[in-house]
């Protein structure tokens, strides 16, 4: 039960910041192309890429502390189902340029984000 109170933790602290993150970028970027959760998941990417190296390459990351940071926060942090449900809305809305370039976009960028995160302390 100890871990399943840490990870609630770290979600609710990543799903806040989410919320703050794309309040954010909503105020100061165009609605057209979703700029919050293409930010928000390449960003949460590159942070679980630092993570993931950081708790390969020291001790002081220990499985409380992995729950916490990677499966809490950057699981409450990203958004699948959100990337999902914007992706068609594109598509439905016939907005079908911006539906392939943040399809193909989130998907690659997300994978050399979190390979360029765990490059840093590799």
């Amino acid at each position: 039960m100890k871990l399943v109170f840490i990870i609630g933790l770290g979600g609710g602290m990543g799903s806040m910041l989410r919320y703050l993150v794309q309040a954010f970028v909503s105020r100061h970027m165009p609605i057209a192309f979703p700029w919050g959760t293409f930010l928000i998941n390449c960003s949460g990417c590159f942070l679980i890429g630092v993570l993931y190296a950081l708790s390969a390459k020291y001790a002081w990351m220990t499985v409380e502390w992995r729950m916490l940071l990677i499966t809490g926060l950057c699981g409450g942090y990203t958004t699948f189902s959100s990337y999902s449900y914007e992706s068609i809305i594109l598509f439905k809305q016939g907005a079908y340029s911006y539906f392939l370039l943040y399809t193909l976009l989130s998907v690659v960028l997300g994978l050399l984000a979190t390979v360029g995160g765990a490059a840093i302390f590799k």
